[in-house]
């Protein structure tokens, strides 16, 4: 008698218990789950933690990493004897030069943050509370009440695409089709951003009350939270949160709760890439439309938002829509602003959407040594001069001055980094991260990396013709990873040309 064929959502987590892609595994899981073997061998390849099960320790390469010396560290653990190999950002830009070891893995340390304070909404410093008074609210007075709070709040999206809340919500609650799903899309692999972990850590029950919030509203029957997995037991604070609500009456029965660990893709991030991912595929994005409001997780209406836009709720709701709006300088509300990299305390600093990068840097002690360029929302932001450093750190400013805001992941670098070599680190990054569903990516990324490489090499004329290339990738990538993953390089040249071989222009100058 043959066994009966699984869902295909199981495939991932049969691979997880069998550790991972090893010799005979996909032979395995065919047999129990009758999907294809090389379907099954191609999902177990695609995630870094299920190809590489033992591959020991993982050292960070990301950008604030190499600029804290990774390379020396993964020299010295390897001279210990220990099995190291390097990794895309772990999320722990604020312990620099940051390290995963997955068999011996410790509490993740906390990150400096903001000072508790009356204008706060997210307030990492507070004590998190068990009250869910805004759950209760939201119950009582309808959805109809809450989405009209949510657009008076403005919140739009703090993951990077700064899209506004209240659109995504009104459309599934127009949807005919009443099977729907919310998602917490919990994947943060941005390099330099680190604040989502901080949330969960420190204020899980903001989260669950929420998540909690965005199933009533919108009638949803299941939660699927997507946590990533280098994060380890940052997904325990979400379970326990939730079990300490049911425990005091706060969530009743009425919606399933699933707590789901990524695998070690960057690419997971994008909203479509992170369904693939939960219905058991190689996390590559789709099409689109039809959107996931439409058409999200098997075919159904879904809300994926990020976790500190889902964290901004209970605030939102308790003191108000006007009150979140009129919060902000530029731009509705606080906005949570990761520091590292030459900086004298990197962490997690909540301010009003607007506040500039000098604040931001007053904020976080100041810079160590003399400012040169930031990045202001993580590797896909590109790189900005010392001199843009009175610019609003907002969603419409950045992008009018040529970059993005995207999750607020900002790492400084003062006057001893090279940029050419910096934009190489980033360039190394894009490559080994595409999901390389698409050509303009896939082989954009790889022509980026190759050209840096061979102007550090010595040949002047290895960057002629990156314009093309990131013209290219711009407008025909499917997402955001292939549209953006040129920026680092070009916004390097064009703000420190002399250190690409290019006549020299103004804006790379130190403000007074």
């Amino acid at each position: 008698m043959q066994p009966k064929k699984a869902s295909r959502e199981e495939v991932l987590e049969k691979l997880e218990e069998a550790g991972g892609q090893r010799i005979g595994v996909a032979t395995t899981v065919q047999r129990q789950t009758l999907v294809p073997e090389a379907d099954i061998y191609g999902v177990a390849t695609f995630y870094s933690l299920l190809a590489e099960p033992e591959a020991g320790i993982r050292v960070c390469q990301g950008l604030t990493c190499h600029l804290g010396e990774s390379a020396a560290l993964i020299k010295e653990l390897r001279t210990a004897g220990k099995k190291a190999v390097f990794a895309s950002c772990l999320g722990r830009c604020d312990q620099a030069p940051a390290f995963w070891d997955p068999d011996d893995e410790g509490p993740i340390d906390r990150a400096p943050c903001s000072p508790t304070s009356p204008d706060l909404v997210i307030d990492l410093e507070a004590a998190d509370s068990l009250e869910y008074e805004a759950l209760r609210s939201a119950a009582t007075r309808g959805p109809d009440w809450v989405l009209g709070e949510l657009e008076s709040s403005g919140l739009t999206g703090r993951g990077g695409a700064g899209f506004p809340a209240h659109i995504k919500w009104q459309a599934i609650r127009q949807q005919a089709e009443t099977d729907r799903y919310v998602v917490l899309n919990a994947d943060e692999g941005e390099p330099g951003t680190f604040k989502d972990r901080e949330v969960i850590l420190r204020r899980p029950h903001l989260v669950i009350e929420g998540l909690a919030i965005a199933a009533q509203c919108l009638e949803a029957q299941n939660v699927y939270a997507y946590v990533r997995g280098e994060f380890g037991r940052v997904r325990a604070a979400l379970e326990d949160a939730l079990q300490a609500a049911r425990s005091a009456g706060r969530i009743d029965d009425r919606v399933t709760w699933h707590f789901v660990d990524g695998h070690g893709a960057y690419i997971c991030g994008e909203e479509t890439a992170l369904l693939e991912a939960l219905e058991g595929k190689r996390g590559m994005p789709r099409m689109k439309p039809p959107f996931p409001v439409e058409k999200g997780f098997r075919g159904r209406p879904t809300l994926i938002q990020n976790v500190e836009s889902i964290a901004c709720l209970p605030g939102i709701l308790r003191r108000g829509g006007d009150w979140f709006r009129g919060v902000g300088l530029t731009e509705p509300g606080t906005k949570l602003y990761c520091l590292s990299g030459h900086v004298e305390n990197p962490g997690v600093y909540e301010a009003p959407m607007g506040t500039t990068m000098r604040q931001l840097l007053a904020m976080a002690g100041g810079v160590s040594g003399t400012l040169k360029a930031f990045s202001p929302g993580g590797a896909s932001s590109g790189f900005l001069p010392a001199s843009s450093i009175d610019i609003p750190m907002d969603f419409g400013s950045l992008r009018a001055a040529g970059s993005m805001l995207g999750s607020a992941g900002v790492v400084v670098l003062n006057d001893t980094v090279d940029m050419v070599h910096a934009a190489l680190t980033q360039a190394v990054f894009f490559e080994e991260e595409s999901c390389g569903q698409c050509s303009p990516c896939r082989i954009g990324t790889q022509i980026l990396r190759q050209a840096l490489e061979s102007y550090g090499s010595g040949d002047p004329d290895a960057l002629s013709y990156v314009q093309d290339v990131a013209w290219g990738m711009g407008e025909a990538s499917i997402c955001g990873l292939g549209q953006a993953a040129a920026l680092p390089l070009t916004s390097a040249m064009k703000y420190f040309p002399s250190e690409f071989g290019l006549e020299s222009e103004t804006g790379g100058s130190t403000p007074s």
